[in-house]
């Protein structure tokens, strides 16, 4: 389980599936929509908060295991993966759920640490290659 309870003044505490790098995430309701902010570094990732829902339907409907595929804005996702669903014309926003133009990608990397963390899936933690399913 992460630290921090999803707040601004107490975010998630999170690593990358490979456990590499640390990153925070929280969820700022005041917007519209209402985001999840992702910190990594001195970078301020947003994602359309309604992904963490969609994206554990998605992972349940599909029912195995689904690779993380995770990818810059700027680089092509490899099909069939969490990336590419992330961004795809057919998901539940028909399109990308980052909102940050030049850095909408990564969501295969930065959203499956904190659904494990909220106990909504079971992740891989290798150094390449990691997929994740529903619980």
């Amino acid at each position: 389980m992460a630290e921090g309870n999803g707040t601004k003044e107490s975010p998630w505490q999170l690593k990358t599936p490979p456990g590499t790098s640390d990153y925070s995430m929280y969820k700022d309701e005041t917007r519209t929509p209402p985001v999840l902010v992702c910190q990594v570094g001195t970078t301020t990732l947003l994602y359309d908060l309604r992904c963490i829902e969609d994206l554990h339907a998605m992972l349940k409907a599909h029912g195995d295991w689904i690779e993380l595929g995770s990818a810059d804005e700027q680089k092509p996702a490899k099909e069939g993966t969490v990336e590419a669903w992330g961004r795809s014309p057919d998901n539940p926003v028909g399109g990308w759920y980052g909102l940050k133009k030049g850095l909408r990608g990564r969501f295969g990397m930065y959203l499956p640490p904190l659904m494990e963390a909220l106990g909504l899936v079971e992740l891989e933690h290798n150094a390449k290659g990691n997929r994740m399913r529903a619980k």
